[in-house]
Parts: C-alpha cells; sequence; structure tokens
C-alpha cells in the first residue's frame, strides 16, 4: 500500500511539474494543439453532414405511415403504377380516414432545373404532385408564408428549406415547369423533414405537363396505428389485381440515405486518417523535443530515487493534455462555425438535390475529441519510452 502510494506521489509529481513547464515551451504545445484542432475541425465537420442528412430524413417519417411503389422499385423515381391501382391501395384496410376519406394521397415525382443560390449552378429540385390528402399524411405541415396552392390551377407551394437554397423561389414569383409558369403562392414546413426542400402541386395538373396521363409513382398513407402495417401489406401483397411493394416510411427514408451517408462518413474517415498522421507526426516532434528539452530534469529525477513509469506516464499525459486542448478546440470551431448551417447536396437515389443542415451533435464532439486522444497518445508514446530508457548515467554527462 505504501509502496503504490509513493508511485502515485512520484507520477503527480513528475506530471505536475512537466505541465507547469509548458509556458516555457509554449511555441511547440501551441503547434502541436492547434494541428490537433483542424484534424479535428475537419473530421467533425464533414460527418456532421451525414449527421445533418440523416436527422433530415429522421424529420420526414411517421411511424404511422407506409409507402406503396410499384413491386421491385426502390425509389419513386423508378416506380409507376395507374391511377386504377391507386384507387385500389387507398380502400386497402388499416388506412385511416377522416371526413373527406382515406388518408391516402397518391403521388408523382419528376425534377426541374432551378439555380442554386450559393453557386449559380444548376440544380435539380424535386418537384411533387399530391393529393389532398398529402397535408394530413405528413405530420407537422404547415404554411409559414402566403397560401395553399389551388386545386386544378398552376400553382405551387415551395418548402422553406428549397426556397432558401434555390433562387427565384420567392412568394409571387414563377417557375417555368414544361412550357409554362406556373405561380408560386405560398412556402411550407413539415418541421425541418426532406419535404422542405422539395416544391409540391396538383398532382392532376402535374400528370399533363410531363405527359405523364394518369400515373402516379407512389401512394403515402397514414395508417390507424402503427399495427395496422401488417395488415394493410398483407392485403394489397395478396391482390391479384395489383402489384406493388408496401413499405414502411422510416424504410423507405433510411435506404435513400445510405449511399450518401455512406460516402460522406467514409470520405471524412479518410480525411481524418490522412490528417490525423500528420498530426501524430507533429505531436512526436513536440514530444522528442520535450523529452530533449527536459533530459536534464529526467535524469536527476532518475537519479533521486524516481522509477521509471512516472516519467513515461508524465510524458503520455503532456502529450494527451495537449490533445484534449486541441481537440476541444476543434470540436468547438467546428460547432460554432458549421452546426446549423444550411445547405444542399445530391441525393444519389433520386439525381435530386436534398436540403438539409449540417449537425454538430455531442456524440460527434466526444468522437472528434476521442480521435484527438488517441493522436496525443501516440504521439507522446515513443518519446515517453525514450525518456523513460534514458540512462541516468549517460544523460548526466551530455549535460
Amino acid at each position: 500500500m505504501v509502496a503504490a502510494m509513493n508511485w502515485l506521489a512520484q507520477v503527480i509529481a513528475v506530471t505536475s511539474f512537466g505541465i507547469r513547464t509548458l509556458p516555457e515551451r509554449r511555441g511547440a504545445a501551441a503547434a502541436a494543439a492547434f494541428g490537433i484542432a483542424g484534424v479535428v475541425a475537419v473530421m467533425v465537420s464533414v460527418l456532421s453532414i451525414a449527421h445533418g442528412v440523416n436527422q433530415t430524413m429522421d424529420k420526414s417519417v411517421s411511424s404511422r405511415n407506409a409507402m406503396v411503389l410499384r413491386s421491385g422499385s426502390d425509389t419513386e423515381m423508378t416506380s409507376g403504377f395507374s391511377n386504377d391501382t391507386a384507387k385500389i391501395v387507398a380502400e386497402a384496410p388499416g388506412i385511416a380516414r377522416n371526413e373527406f376519406g382515406p388518408l391516402a394521397s397518391p403521388e408523382l415525382f419528376v425534377v426541374i432545373d432551378l439555380i442554386k443560390s450559393s453557386s449559380n449552378s444548376d440544380a435539380n429540385v424535386p418537384l411533387r404532385g399530391i393529393a389532398q390528402a398529402a397535408y394530413e399524411v405528413r405530420e407537422n405541415f404547415q404554411i409559414v408564408e402566403g397560401r395553399k396552392f389551388e386545386w386544378g390551377r398552376n400553382e405551387v407551394i415551395v418548402g422553406s428549406a428549397a426556397s432558401r437554397e434555390f433562387s427565384g423561389l420567392d412568394v409571387g414569383k414563377s417557375i417555368l415547369v414544361g412550357s409554362e409558369p406556373w405561380n408560386i403562392v405560398g412556402v411550407f414546413s413539415t418541421g425541418g423533414g426532406v419535404a422542405e426542400g422539395e416544391i409540391w402541386t396538383d398532382a392532376s395538373v402535374l400528370q399533363p405537363a410531363f405527359r405523364r396521363g394518369n400515373f402516379y409513382q407512389s401512394v403515402i398513407v397514414r395508417l390507424n396505428s402503427e399495427d395496422s402495417f401488417t395488415e394493410f401489406k398483407d392485403s394489397l401483397t395478396a391482390d391479384p389485381r395489383v402489384n406493388v411493394k408496401v413499405i414502411r416510411e422510416s424504410e423507405y427514408y433510411a435506404g435513400q440515405t445510405a449511399i450518401l451517408t455512406a460516402v460522406i462518413t467514409g470520405l471524412g474517415s479518410l480525411i481524418a486518417v490522412i490528417m490525423g498522421l500528420g498530426a501524430v507526426f507533429g505531436a512526436l516532434n513536440t514530444m522528442y523535443a520535450t523529452v530533449s528539452a527536459r533530459t536534464r530534469e529526467i535524469a536527476t529525477l532518475r537519479a533521486l530515487g524516481f522509477k521509471t513509469s512516472p516519467v513515461l506516464i508524465s510524458i503520455l499525459m503532456e502529450s494527451l493534455l495537449l490533445a484534449l486542448i486541441g481537440g476541444t478546440l476543434g470540436g468547438a470551431l467546428a460547432y460554432f462555425a458549421f452546426d446549423g448551417f444550411e445547405a444542399a447536396t445530391l441525393n444519389w437515389s433520386s439525381f435530386s438535390q436534398i436540403a438539409f443542415s449540417f449537425r454538430v451533435s455531442g456524440s460527434l464532439l466526444i468522437q472528434g475529441i476521442a480521435f484527438a486522444a488517441l493522436i496525443g497518445i501516440l504521439g507522446g508514446l515513443f518519446p515517453a519510452i525514450r525518456a523513460a530508457r534514458l540512462p541516468v548515467a549517460t544523460a548526466l554527462r551530455e549535460l
């Protein structure tokens, strides 16, 4: 017990002395900390894109919603069926109803070219034709500016994210759909969901504009309850009149983001590893310089009876402290610079833009700081071993 307490006292004494002398080596220490801060800031910023996209998709789904596509289709872009099929879907059991009928919205999904406000470049923006039930099917739908479009007219309402990301989507202006101008009469919100990056209009008016006849690409339904999904799905898959695929809304949007999230996460991780290697070498140089500068001190401590392990731990702790300072600084920089930053990127499943906000979450900050700690440990390990193995007599003679 006494030996353990003595060892702990040596660790504390050596470590605290090294930390107190950091101001004397502030140039090298600051270079190491800022290098690690840059790594963490870039890593967290890139990964916050994937977090933002996933959060946008999460806000788009309801446990009571289901989507119906043509059998074999994975996206609305590759789906399609007739109005007769849409009517059969709307008559299936398990669908919630209101005074106007079943909450089933047959929808048409197309893309149009608009200009991104940030880059003045062309971008594919989703234009969705909806039925009246669409307002009830989507949770948290509300008009935040202007009014809803009138059924049967060339009018559209614009998602709040789309109105910010793309030029010419202000209320009172018009967009060219097909060969005719369509008036923008309102801006809507769905609580941060993916629909806020879309433009909505009457499906029956959009169909002839794109020569789609009386066809749709999906039906989005609101179920009586989450447990009604099985009843709803079984009734349609067993119906010989239709050839459809029934999935939960959450399952559909998870598939939509799988490729995009994997690419962003992979890219962010690759960048972090490459930059992290550079930061490790920076930390190595800093800690080797620290060991060289403290050779006399370390040798004196060893001569006075300090054990090898407290010296090793003190070097590691100093490197870890610099890394944690850098990691915290980098995480804070990423948070204040990018959290909530609005952007749009290509959804590879639909080949159209998806508007989202960067999200620097607490878990992402912890991940960044943990990566910084790993850099600190790797950067301090070999210098610490060198310091611990430094022959006392040799070190004293060199000085």
